[in-house]
């Protein structure tokens, strides 16, 4: 019987197994924009990416969109560590995006805790999450940095003033979202919202157009980018509708803020308002994700992309400037139905 020919190889590329990468947002809510986000940037490296979403329940829209959703105890409640440890470990976390400030501090207090465990908390440091939530600290430590801001004082020194110079901004030493902030424009308002706002501060009012900056701080917290956007429309505190904006000046500043505070780490948003007489004064830092970061990613500051490639030690170049210039974005409501009872998930 004749012998068989010996196979030869094929000469087709064996298909690889894709590298899984599972990562968690913390406080998910609304965030699905900056969900799909990642999973654009984890196709283009060729990346298994399984998004976990940690909330308090499960009527936050975005926990209907991860691949795994958590129900966790409030960050404040003293089981919320261990439940997240437990996440974690069960589900082999490598990376943790927290997105609302009022978690900040427990993530940079906790994020060495997290490393043992071989999970990294995109988190800045005690230090920078305390002079961003502290609007008086703010304030101080950009004047010693010589960065233009507004001046800001505590209530009680504006009620010692025997002349005032109206209009005033007034907003809570520690809060976020624009919540609770109102312009003042007589005594009688500086009194009134005085007693109604939570731990005062007064600001000098500054009129112009108001821009926030994400700046890319990476893994190392060294500003490799920053991306304006106009606010052009505002609602619930978050940008509603916006546009990029190339603009040398502010792009600068922005960096300058991050490379001052230093020990930041991913992306850092900056808030500053451009005056009609060309003053560019900075008026808040918040050391997160922004709400409207997908507006710069969608310009081309692939944020996710580059997170995840430095996540696994792979080699990032990054154009500064490569962004679109003019590109808006016009944000529009949509729902998610679902049978609450029906659809926890572990």
């Amino acid at each position: 019987m004749a012998k068989r020919p010996a196979a030869r190889p094929s000469s087709k590329p064996r298909a690889t197994q894709r590298q899984t990468v599972h990562v968690l947002f913390s406080c998910v809510g609304r965030r699905v924009e900056l969900i799909d986000a990642f999973r654009r940037a984890a196709r283009k490296l060729g990346l298994n990416l399984v998004v976990h979403g940690a909330d308090l329940g499960m009527s936050a829209p975005a926990m209907h969109h991860v691949d795994r959703a958590h129900i966790v105890p409030p960050i404040n409640d003293p089981a919320c560590r261990n439940a997240m440890l437990t996440i974690v470990q069960a589900h082999r976390i490598g990376l943790i995006f927290p997105l609302l400030d009022i978690e900040l501090p427990f993530w940079a207090k906790n994020r060495r805790r997290f490393a043992a465990h071989g999970c990294n908390v995109l988190v800045s440091s005690p230090r920078v999450v305390e002079i961003c939530r502290d609007k008086l600290l703010t304030h101080k430590t950009l004047a010693a940095l010589g960065i233009d801001t507004p001046d800001t004082w505590p209530l009680s020194a504006v009620r010692r003033l025997r002349r005032h110079h109206f209009p005033y901004y007034m907003k809570p030493r520690r809060g976020s979202a624009g919540q609770g902030n109102y312009r003042i424009d007589n005594a009688r308002e500086l009194t009134v919202l005085g007693r109604r706002v939570t731990d005062p501060i007064v600001q000098e009012f500054v009129d112009g157009e108001e821009y926030t900056i994400d700046v890319y701080t990476g893994m190392n917290g060294i500003p490799r980018c920053a991306v304006p956007r106009k606010r052009l429309e505002i609602r619930s505190g978050e940008v509603a509708k916006g546009v990029t904006v190339r603009d040398p000046r502010i792009i600068e500043l922005a960096m300058r803020v991050a490379r001052g505070l230093r020990d930041c780490r991913g992306v850092v948003t900056v808030q500053c308002i451009a005056s009609p007489d060309g003053r560019v004064r900075v008026i808040e830092i918040n050391p997160r994700f922004g709400g409207g970061a997908p507006l710069a990613i969608r310009a081309g500051a692939d944020f996710p992309r580059w997170l995840l490639a430095e996540h696994l030690g792979r080699d990032v170049r990054i154009d500064p400037l490569a962004f679109e210039d003019g590109l808006a974005m016009l944000r529009y409501d949509q729902s998610v139905f679902v049978e609450l009872e029906n659809r926890r998930r572990p």
